[in-house]
């Protein structure tokens, strides 16, 4: 597109209407209002999440199966795209990061709930045998 439609800025006047040059007197601006003055809200989306901290986590203090690997390795991928400006590349490597970190972590509280069980029962068990007998 040759002509992009101007944009709206603090400093600049409103376009003028039908019938009124741009040049042509003006309106008193109503009381508490100060004229020419445009409100403008610029709405950001927020940056995607790249779940590193996470992702060392299950890196350094678990690993089941490498996933805690594979998520860092996604979560520095995803890093790297937000710093070059890639967005959604960000969001889609965050976002397998995230998967990666939820598995991994599932993973070893169940481990560590399964082995809790075990060592317990195993513990009845053997007290059973000891002073029952």
């Amino acid at each position: 597109d040759p002509n992009p439609p101007p944009r709206c800025n603090v400093n600049t006047p409103p376009p003028a209407r039908h019938g009124e040059s741009a040049a042509g007197p003006r309106k008193p601006a109503p009381k508490g209002h100060a004229a020419g003055v445009h409100n403008s809200i610029v709405l950001q989306a927020e940056p995607p999440k790249d779940h590193i901290i996470w992702s060392l986590c299950c890196f350094l203090y678990s690993n089941p199966l490498c996933l805690g690997l594979a998520a860092l390795i996604f979560s520095i991928k995803s890093r790297d795209r937000k710093v070059v400006g890639d967005l959604e590349g960000a969001r889609h490597y965050g976002a397998t990061a995230r998967c990666l970190n939820i598995a991994a972590t599932i993973i070893v509280c169940l481990t560590v709930i399964i082995a809790i069980v075990v060592v317990a029962v195993t513990a009845i068990f053997v007290l059973a045998i000891l002073f029952c007998c």
